[in-house]
C-alpha cells in the first residue's frame, strides 16, 4: 500500500504534503513544530490536519506491520497462495486482515478440532463437495473407529458437520458480506432486566435503533447500563436473508444425499459461530466509533477551556466551598503567589455567617482583593449567597465568578501539589488552584490529568489510554499555540512544550533556581539532557521578556533571527524597536517575494515574522470571549419562562450544550434549540466551551433541578 497516497486521498490534500510531513515526523519533529516552523515544506497544513495525518499514519503503519506478521505465519504453515497474499496485501482495515487470517490462526480446542482428531475431515469434505452418489450415512460408516471415539454413524456425521460449520464460519468473504448486511439492516435492542427499578437508563428500557442510525452517546449509555447490569443488549440481524445468502454460496449442487445435513450445518454455523462473533465485532466497532466521537468532543471542549483568556493583574481570592469541613480560602497575588489561607464556616452545620464576612472583608482590605473565584462544587450555592450579601455591605468594587472546579481535588491530592505546597492540606491547595485557574487557566489546568477536567461525557467508560493520548495532544497544541515564559513556567507547563520531556522540564526549573533568570534562549543548551534537536523543537515556543535579545520575547525561531534582523535593517528599524511592537510593518514591505529571496527564507516564513514583529508575544487567548463576572445572585426560583439571560457555555455534548446562567444549575440547550438558521449536525458546529451566549428560559423543573434553554430568541 502506498501509505502517503492513501492518506492524501482521505484527507483531500496533496501527496507531496503528506510525504513532507512524514519525513519531518520520522526525523523527530513534533506536530506543533511542524505546524509553526515548517509551513514552507508542507504547504501550511493546520494543526488539525497534521494530527489527523499522524493518526492515520500510525494506523496504516501498524496495519502494514500486521500484514507482514500474518503473511509470515501463513507462509510458515506452507499454505500461502499468490491469491491469498494479494488479498492480504490489498486489505485496507485490520478487520479485513483478521478475517483472511482466521482459517490459519492457531485456535483453542473447538468441536471441529476434536472431530478432526477423530479423523472425520474426509467425511466433512464429502459433505461440502456434494458429489457423493451414496447416502451420507453409508459414507459415514467408513469413518467409524471406536479407538478414536467414533462409535456410531450419527457421531461421525455430527463431527463432520462441526468441521464443515467451522470451515463455513472461517470463510473471509462470507464474514465480510454478513457483517455488511447486518450493519446495513440490523438493529440494536436494549431492555430492562427489571422494569420496576428506577435508574438513569429508563430511556433504554424498551429501546431499538437501526445500527446505521444509533448515535454515539446512546451507544455509550447503553454500554454503561449493561455493565451496571441494568440493561440487556442484543443485535437483531436479518437472519433469513443471511441464511439464504449462505445457502446460495455453500449449496453448489443439487444432491439429495447431502442437502439436508448441509442446510442444518449452515444454520448451525451461522447461529453458533458467525452471529455471536459478528455481534461482538459490530458492537466493538460501534463503541470505538462512539468513543472516537466522544474523545473528539472532549478534546474540542478541553481546547476551548484551556484557551480561555487569563484575567491578569488582579489579586484573587480562591474559595473552595464545603459544608462540614468549612470553606477553604486562599489569596493569591497578581503573579499567582499565595499570600494567605484561611478556613471559614458560613454553611451548615456551623453557619458562622457573621464571622465569615468579618474574616473575608479583612482579607479583601488587607490584600486589595478585586475578584473572588468560587468553585462550583458542594455548598457553592450557599457560599455564593453569603458572598453576594457581603459584597453589598462593602464600598470596594469586588466581583465574583463561579468557576468549574473539576479536577481541583485531583490536583490537590497529587504528588505535584504536595511538592508545590508541602505545608498545605488538600483543601488549601484546592483553593489556590481555584484562584489560579482564573488568573491563567492554561498554566493551572496543565497540572491536572486532562480527563479529570470533566468537559465531556462518558469519559470513564472509554479506552483510557486512547483518551489520555488524545487529550495530551490537545494540551500540547494549546501550550505551544500560546507559548510559555521561560522564567516563570512550571515544570508541568514546560513538559508540554514541543521537544521537552518531563525530566528536561524539571532540569529547566532546576537550572533556573540555581542560576537565576534566563537572559537568552541559547542558555537552554546548557540544560542537562537538552540536545540540539530538542533545542530546535522547543526554542521558538519559549519566551524571555526583558532579555538580552528582543527577538527572544517573540515566536520568531532562533533559526530565523538573521532573516528577522535583515528585515529590520532593510526597513531602517532596530531590534530594540520590537519591544513595543512595530505597528504597520506589513505596509512597509512592498515586494514580499523579492525580499524573502534576498533574506534567504520562504515567503510564508517572512509573513509569519512580520506578523509577529507587529505584535510581539501576542497571546491568541485574547481573542476568546471574556468570562462573565458577577456582583449579584440569581436563584432557580427567580427564573421565569421567556426570560432572556446571558450565560457561559460550560460543556458541549452530542445532544446539546450546558450553559451556566448564574443559578448554580447549568441549563441545557438541546441541539434542536441552538439555531434555526441551519441544520446542526453537531452542537460544536454552533457553540464552544467558554462562549458567552444569550439564551431564553423555556422551562424550569425545581424538583428535578432541570432548566431547559433555547438560543433561538
Amino acid at each position: 500500500m502506498d501509505i502517503c497516497k492513501k492518506i492524501a486521498e482521505e484527507l483531500k490534500i496533496k501527496t507531496w504534503q503528506v510525504e513532507a510531513v512524514v519525513k519531518l515526523m520520522d526525523e523527530g519533529c513534533t506536530i506543533p513544530f511542524i505546524a509553526r516552523y515548517r509551513k514552507e515544506q508542507h504547504g501550511t497544513l493546520n494543526d488539525e490536519q497534521l494530527r489527523s495525518l499522524e493518526e492515520r499514519l500510525t494506523y496504516l503503519r501498524n496495519l502494514e506491520e500486521r500484514k507482514t506478521t500474518v503473511l509470515a505465519g501463513i507462509e510458515e504453515q506452507g499454505k500461502l497462495t499468490e491469491e491469498l497474499k494479494a488479498q492480504i496485501l490489498a486489505a485496507e482495515t485490520q478487520v479485513m486482515v483478521e478475517d483472511l487470517y482466521r482459517p490459519y490462526r492457531q485456535k483453542r480446542r473447538t468441536r471441529a478440532t476434536v472431530a478432526k482428531e477423530k479423523g472425520l475431515e474426509g467425511l466433512a469434505d464429502i459433505m461440502l463437495l456434494q458429489m457423493t452418489q451414496k447416502p451420507l450415512e453409508e459414507e459415514a460408516a467408513a469413518y467409524l473407529d471406536e479407538e478414536k471415539g467414533v462409535a456410531t454413524v450419527e457421531e461421525a456425521l455430527q463431527g463432520a458437520m462441526d468441521i464443515a460449520a467451522e470451515a463455513i464460519a472461517d470463510e473471509a468473504d462470507y464474514r465480510m458480506a454478513i457483517r455488511k448486511t447486518t450493519m446495513a439492516q440490523g438493529t440494536l435492542v436494549s431492555a430492562a432486566k427489571d422494569e420496576n427499578v428506577k435508574s438513569v437508563y429508563e430511556n433504554y428500557y424498551k429501546f431499538e435503533s437501526a445500527l446505521t442510525k444509533i448515535s454515539g452517546y446512546q451507544m455509550l449509555a447503553i454500554n454503561r447500563g449493561e455493565k451496571e447490569k441494568i440493561l440487556t443488549v442484543k443485535i437483531n440481524a436479518p437472519e433469513e436473508d443471511i441464511l439464504r445468502y449462505l445457502e446460495k454460496k455453500v449449496v453448489i449442487r443439487e444432491n439429495a444425499n447431502t442437502q439436508g445435513r448441509l442446510l442444518a450445518t449452515i444454520e448451525d454455523s451461522y447461529r453458533r459461530l458467525i452471529a455471536p462473533a459478528i455481534e461482538r465485532e459490530i458492537r466493538n466497532e460501534l463503541t470505538e466509533r462512539a468513543e472516537e466521537g466522544a474523545i473528539r468532543v472532549f478534546g474540542k471542549n478541553l481546547e476551548q477551556l484551556l484557551m480561555q483568556p487569563p484575567i491578569a493583574g488582579k489579586v484573587v481570592l480562591g474559595w473552595d466551598p464545603a459544608f462540614r469541613t468549612g470553606c477553604k480560602l486562599a489569596v493569591v497575588d497578581e503573579t499567582g503567589k499565595v499570600l494567605d489561607t484561611v478556613v471559614v464556616y458560613p454553611t451548615e452545620p456551623q453557619k458562622k455567617v457573621a464571622e465569615t464576612k468579618r474574616i473575608v472583608k479583612g482579607l479583601i482590605d488587607k490584600y486589595h482583593v478585586s475578584l473572588i473565584s468560587v468553585g462550583n462544587g458542594t455548598a457553592s450555592r450557599e457560599s455564593e449567597l453569603v458572598i453576594v450579601d457581603m459584597l453589598k455591605e462593602m464600598n470596594r468594587p469586588v466581583q465574583y465568578i463561579i468557576v468549574n472546579e473539576a479536577g481541583a481535588s485531583v490536583y490537590s491530592a497529587s504528588k505535584l501539589a504536595a511538592e508545590e505546597f508541602p505545608t498545605f492540606d488538600v483543601g488549601q491547595r484546592s483553593a489556590v488552584s481555584i484562584a489560579r485557574r482564573l488568573q491563567d487557566p492554561l498554566a493551572e489546568l496543565v497540572k491536572i490529568e486532562p480527563k479529570s477536567i470533566g468537559v465531556g461525557q462518558y469519559q470513564h467508560d472509554m479506552n483510557q489510554k486512547k483518551l489520555g493520548e488524545a487529550l495530551g495532544k490537545v494540551v500540547e497544541d494549546c501550550v505551544n499555540n500560546v507559548g510559555v515564559d521561560l522564567n516563570t513556567a512550571s515544570a508541568s507547563l514546560l513538559e508540554y512544550v514541543s521537544g521537552i520531556s518531563k525530566s528536561t522540564a524539571k532540569n529547566i526549573v532546576t537550572y533556573r533556581e540555581e542560576n537565576g533568570r534566563f537572559t537568552n534562549r541559547s542558555q537552554l543548551l546548557k540544560v542537562a539532557k537538552l540536545g540540539p534537536k530538542a533545542y530546535e523543537q522547543c526554542a521558538g515556543f519559549m519566551r524571555i521578556s526583558e532579555g538580552e535579545n528582543p527577538l527572544d520575547a517573540t515566536s520568531v525561531h532562533p533559526e530565523s533571527y538573521e532573516a528577522a534582523e535583515g528585515l529590520l535593517k532593510s526597513l531602517g528599524c532596530k531590534k530594540e524597536d520590537i519591544r513595543g511592537g512595530l505597528t504597520g510593518l506589513s505596509l512597509m514591505v512592498k515586494d514580499k517575494e523579492r525580499l524573502a529571496q534576498k533574506l534567504g527564507i520562504g515567503e510564508i516564513t517572512l509573513e509569519d515574522i512580520i506578523k509577529e514583529l507587529e505584535k510581539p508575544g501576542r497571546d491568541p487567548r485574547e481573542e476568546m470571549p471574556k468570562p462573565i463576572l458577577r456582583t449579584d445572585v440569581l436563584e432557580m426560583k427567580d427564573l421565569k419562562e421567556g426570560m432572556i439571560l446571558k450565560g457561559t457555555v460550560r460543556n458541549v455534548i452530542d445532544f446539546g450544550a450546558f450553559v451556566d446562567i448564574g443559578v448554580h444549575q447549568d441549563g441545557l440547550v438541546h441541539i434542536s434549540k441552538l439555531t434555526d438558521k441551519k441544520f446542526v449536525k453537531h452542537p460544536l458546529d454552533v457553540v464552544s466551551v467558554g462562549d458567552i451566549v444569550e439564551v431564553k428560559v423555556l422551562s424550569v423543573d425545581q424538583q428535578k433541578k432541570r432548566i431547559q434553554l433555547s438560543m433561538i430568541l
